[in-house]
């Protein structure tokens, strides 16, 4: 215990009343000076010392050795007595936060606090954590391990991969019978209703003959029923797949030489019995080849990016995003639509300015209009909508929608036939529609190279939709969805049934949430709405022979106007949030004016553009102190709150890298009103200009006697345009709570901010680091180390206001003592001689 304390105790203890002592021998306890505490003692050897910090008792025993006091040595938050200091020990850095690597994997240190002579008032206490000590990380061990689980085979491992790959093993043997089959059976049954007209509808949307559509439904439901984790999506065509795939084939038909005028007046055509290569191939026929070699590029992409678990690819794509992009897609929709609802014959626009030159030329052809399929169409119409709206308003309380579209398609086609609508009024109709199933084909090889740029926006879309309605229904109904499993389920769907007549599909909006609200448990219900268009396939197609297109027209515009509603939300979203919104309407209006690929690469730029708008210029603001709390807030956003005295506190909301390193550093000197660069070059020109005119007033005795100067420097007042300009705080505190990451470039502006700040007298504390930030604090040497060896980051805002008074009290502290050392009766001796 005989120890002599630093020197720097012997300023701690000296001047104001520092600490709280009893002696021994007549247990008075009151507030003592370092004299007053010598005086009262007498030469005892040992008092017992008591400090008070923030709840916290630090006792220990003190020894009175020569003219200073002893000190104490842990915080106690429990008031419980430490041991007494012994030499050597307890000294740690003053307030900052230091990082220490633990020699002891797996155990962390208890927060504890190490107060030093160097600590002064008693209000702050010192956090020092341990780490864990970082785990071996070696690339080639962990690319062994992953080798051998990939290789290793046993039973278990192939029943595992097999189960993963076709989830219906693993859900189909767990089936309950009477409590889901009733359900699926129901559902099925009325999603394959719904989708018999749709998917007619939608093949006319893709260009394609009638029978290409079930073709697609059909396989598609069955092969999706094997993979998928989703218990409620249906896989088949959607519009605006239809419409992009459709925009590609007639693309490459007028490639091919094949005239609008060339497609005759059915549907139907004779694709079916042309084979492709070994005969002549009319325009039906490679149409659907074009379509089925697009299908085995999009299936093939979709499966390889499940392969390489980059499903994560569809998060760039963002809900304001993908509905503008369905927005703008459904105006182009109801455009190309808008001619067999009028009966027109014009001409298919293609590329950018397409939507706008279909209006002119339905305008300019207006006079053409076939008037019994005008009529047809209103009709319809003003039957399908009205009950679609009731269907919509009284779901909840109908067990099953009324299938007003199939009934309407029904209808439609018995008045055709009996009134002879194509021979009478020359109205276009579906044309014949065969019966079974086309021989296998293989996709075109030679139309990759030209194809595989149109079949990645496509790939992406597809599964973009596929997976958001998966997660929606998933985590209604409480189960779990696999994304990269779902790519590879939605790339099967279009690879497979590219050689059986197929054309890309994904899953539909419309009929995923017909399946989920009439009771669908599992994907059975896929089974059995594939089951209804087997009967389709196989019997009844032929009888839509005489079915308007107008009709199918109808149907197909009636089921866009969930995408249409998208812009009655505009007003909400714009209240929300002003950058969605205009994402949303840059991607709709691109791909509505320009192209639907091209909007869509135009809306997904935009939105990452947004991002970095939002980190290169982010929100700004100075802190204020919620009273009696510890609470930080935007003084600019809450009222009542209190700013501290010469203490400025600054959060930047982003992380400081290369891109906004200069705006950083604009708006702290906008915010603080110091500009710290400016403030040194100011105090360089006075002091410059103050050294020029000691020089021009110096004389022989201010040269001779230097003891004359501290009396001039009392007696003199500088001019006003030669004193530094003033600072209205000593310490500047920079929230780096919303940080996620500072790049070197960030670390480089961090230091060069903390030297330009040092130059003018002001301390820079960086509050709320994270781990990773602190490692490249350290890394970096930001700010050096001070001189216990700590670094001036703090895990709290708090707590580096509170370091940042207790700094300030002891320069002011320091200063009263020069101060002291120059007796004034010495100095007037020295002015009278």
């Amino acid at each position: 215990m005989g120890s002599q304390p630093p020197a720097q105790a012997q300023n701690r203890v000296s001047g104001r009343c520092c600490l709280s002592a009893r002696c021994l021998s007549c247990s008075r306890r009151q507030w003592h000076t370092q004299q007053s505490l010598r005086d009262h003692i007498g030469g005892k050897e040992e008092v017992e010392t008591e400090l008070c910090l923030a709840g916290c008792t630090f006792t220990g025993w003190g020894e009175i050795k020569g003219p200073v006091l002893g000190w104490v040595t842990q915080v106690c938050s429990q008031g419980k007595e430490h041991a007494d200091q012994k030499e050597g020990k307890g000294n740690s850095s003053p307030g900052a936060m230091e990082d220490t690597s633990s020699h002891k994997s797996g155990q962390s240190e208890e927060v504890q606090s190490s107060p030093t002579p160097e600590e002064g008032p008693a209000n702050f206490i010192h956090v020092q954590l341990e780490e864990y000590e970082p785990a071996d990380f070696s690339t080639k061990d962990l690319i062994l391990k992953k080798a051998r689980e990939v290789c290793t085979c046993s039973r278990q491992t192939i029943i595992t991969f097999f189960c993963r790959l076709f989830p219906v093993l693993d859900w189909l043997p767990r089936y309950n019978v009477k409590t889901q089959l009733f359900g699926d059976v129901v559902s099925g049954l009325l999603v394959g209703v719904v989708a018999i007209p749709q998917s007619i509808s939608y093949s006319l949307l893709a260009n394609q003959d009638p029978i290409y559509g079930i073709y697609t439904s059909f396989f598609c439901n069955i092969i999706y029923v094997a993979m998928a984790t989703s218990r409620h999506n249906f896989v088949g065509p959607f519009g605006v797949l239809c419409l992009m795939i459709g925009q590609s084939v007639d693309r490459h038909l007028r490639l091919a030489g094949y005239s609008d005028s060339s497609a005759g007046s059915s549907l139907g055509g004779n694709s079916t019995s042309v084979s492709n290569g070994t005969g002549l191939c009319d325009r039906s026929c490679y149409a659907i080849t074009v379509a089925l070699s697009l299908s085995f590029l999009v299936g093939l992409y979709q499966i390889l990016l499940g392969i390489l678990q980059l499903g994560f690819v569809a998060v760039y794509l963002s809900e304001p995003l993908l509905s503008g992009f369905v927005a703008g897609s459904s105006l182009t929709i109801i455009t190309s639509q808008m001619k067999y609802l009028l009966g027109l014959k014009i001409p298919r626009h293609e590329g950018v300015g397409s939507f706008i030159l279909t209006w002119v030329d339905l305008f300019r052809y207006i006079q053409g209009t076939n008037i019994c399929d005008l009529v047809t169409s209103l009709v319809a119409l003003a039957i399908i909508v009205p009950v679609k709206e009731i269907n919509d308003r009284y779901k909840e309380k109908m067990k099953a929608p009324f299938p007003i579209e199939l009934l309407v398609v029904i209808v439609a086609t018995v008045t055709s036939y009996y009134f002879n609508f194509e021979e009478r009024y020359k109205s276009a109709v579906c044309g014949h529609i065969p019966t079974g199933f086309s021989k296998p084909t293989l996709p075109d090889i030679n139309l990759f190279s030209s194809l595989a740029v149109d079949a990645l926006p496509i790939a992406v879309i597809g599964f973009a939709m596929t997976i958001s309605l998966a997660e929606i229904f998933g985590k209604k109904h409480g189960y779990t969805v696999r994304a990269n499993q779902e790519m590879i389920a939605i790339g099967m769907c279009n690879l497979v049934p590219s050689f059986f007549y197929c054309f890309a599909s994904s899953a539909a909006l419309t009929k995923t949430l017909l399946k989920e609200s009439t009771g669908t448990q599992t994907q059975v219900s896929g089974l059995v709405t594939s089951l209804v268009l087997l009967l389709v396939l196989l019997w009844v197609a032929p009888l839509f022979y005489s079915l308007q297109t107008s009709i199918l027209g109808v149907v197909t515009i009636v089921n866009l106007r969930g995408g249409l509603r998208k812009f009655h939300d505009t007003p909400r979203m714009w209240q929300l949030s002003k950058l969605d919104t205009v994402v949303w309407w840059t991607t709709m209006l691109s791909s509505t004016l320009i192209t639907t690929e091209i909007g869509l690469l135009v809306g997904v730029c935009f939105a990452l553009l947004c991002v970095i708008f939002r980190t290169q210029r982010p929100r700004a603001t100075l802190l204020g102190k919620v009273s009696n709390t510890e609470i930080y807030e935007d003084r600019s956003t809450y009222k009542q709150l209190s700013s501290i005295a010469n203490i400025k506190i600054f959060r930047f909301e982003s992380s400081l890298y290369y891109a906004n390193k200069d705006y950083f550093k604009t708006v702290l000197y906008q915010k603080t009103g110091v500009n710290p660069v400016l403030l040194a070059a100011k105090h360089q020109m006075v002091g410059a200009r103050a050294n020029a005119d000691t020089g021009n007033n110096k004389s022989f005795f201010g040269t001779r006697f230097g003891c004359l100067k501290p009396a001039k420097k009392r007696t003199e007042k500088p001019p006003a345009d030669a004193s530094p300009p003033s600072i209205d705080m000593h310490t500047l505190i920079l929230d780096c709570g919303a940080m996620q990451f500072i790049d070197t470039v960030g670390l480089s502006v961090l230091k060069e901010i903390h030297h330009d700040y040092k130059e003018i007298g002001v301390q820079v504390l960086l509050a709320n680091c994270n781990p990773s930030i602190r490692h490249q604090l350290r890394d970096g040497g930001w700010a050096g180390r001070t001189d216990s060896g700590g670094q001036l980051a703090f895990h709290s805002v708090h707590d580096a206001v509170q370091f940042a008074e207790q700094c300030y009290n002891e320069q002011q502290d320091s200063k009263e003592k020069k101060d002291a050392l120059l007796d004034p009766e010495d100095l007037d001796f020295q002015v009278s001689l």
